[in-house]
């Protein structure tokens, strides 16, 4: 399973900030980029905004989604493994879960269709 855009699902708890767009001088308008960029000297006081949710490319972004991940699947009753952090492990009523995190795919598997649908 895999699941898209999986880095923009991460929460930010640290201040992280990014430079506009080429291209982007305001709320809901764009311009068309010039021909003389701005020289890196003066790059320094261009407008930034600030990140709530975590972008692709981001050294934080594989890690906030592992957490926000994580932290749902253990609310979900799964149990993180000792032995390999990125498996989750649920047995209840006979019935065996297991899912195994790489990166943005998961791999599913147990012994009862209707619980893997639901957990899906």
């Amino acid at each position: 399973m895999n699941v898209a855009n999986a880095f923009l699902h991460g929460d930010l708890f640290e201040e992280v900030y990014m430079s506009l767009s080429l291209g982007y001088s305001g709320v809901g308008s764009r311009t068309t980029p010039t021909s003389n960029p701005t020289p890196p000297e003066r790059q320094s006081t261009e407008k930034v905004c600030r990140l709530h949710k975590s972008l692709h490319g981001l050294k934080q972004a594989p890690r906030q989604w592992f957490s926000k991940l994580s932290t749902a699947l253990l609310d979900f009753g799964f149990q993180q493994s000792k032995a390999d952090y990125s498996l989750f492990l649920k047995k209840t009523r006979g019935i065996y879960l297991a899912v195994l995190v790489y990166v943005d795919d998961m791999l599913v598997v147990g012994d009862n269709q209707a619980d893997i649908a639901t957990l899906k």
